[in-house]
């Protein structure tokens, strides 16, 4: 299975937190990774979206369907977000548009086994898979994308 998580792009300052909107900054950096996850997501990929303003502005620019899921939110919880992806056992990919701290936790959680406090930038992708090989599950980190580098 493969989950990607995927951080909203740079927003505004302001209250309330969940109207905050993405900057002219973001909405850029929200294109060129939405482009570059239209060239790699798979047509099946199915894609939650925490309710915040932020998010789904960030969500909007890949330009496909999307499901709005408060759990996704930013009061999220790994374990929580996990059973909503369905893993390991989603037969398709899962991608999630979401925040922090709650994405660091998960992909320390995946990667790492165990929750801690990792940075995902903001607009950035982190792509981790899960294959069963010789009878053992292996979870690793197949890509790490920033908005800088998926070009212009």
């Amino acid at each position: 299975m493969d989950l990607i998580l995927w951080r909203h792009a740079e927003a505004e300052e302001g209250e309330p937190d969940a109207a905050r909107a993405l900057t002219a900054k973001g909405r850029k950096q929200a294109m060129k990774m939405a482009g570059w996850l239209d060239h790699h997501l798979p047509a099946g990929c199915r894609i939650l979206c925490s309710p915040t303003r932020r998010t789904v502005q960030t969500a909007d620019a890949l330009g496909r369907k999307y499901r709005i899921h408060a759990d996704l939110g930013t009061e999220g919880n790994a374990q929580r977000i996990l059973e909503l992806a369905n893993w390991p056992d989603a037969r398709e990919p899962v991608l999630l548009v979401g925040h922090q701290p709650v994405l660091g936790q998960l992909a320390a959680l995946l990667v790492h086994g165990a929750e801690a406090d990792w940075t995902l930038r903001k607009g950035a992708v982190w792509w981790i898979s899960r294959r069963e090989r010789h009878g053992q599950a292996q979870v690793y980190l197949k890509a790490v994308m920033s908005p800088e580098f998926c070009g212009k």
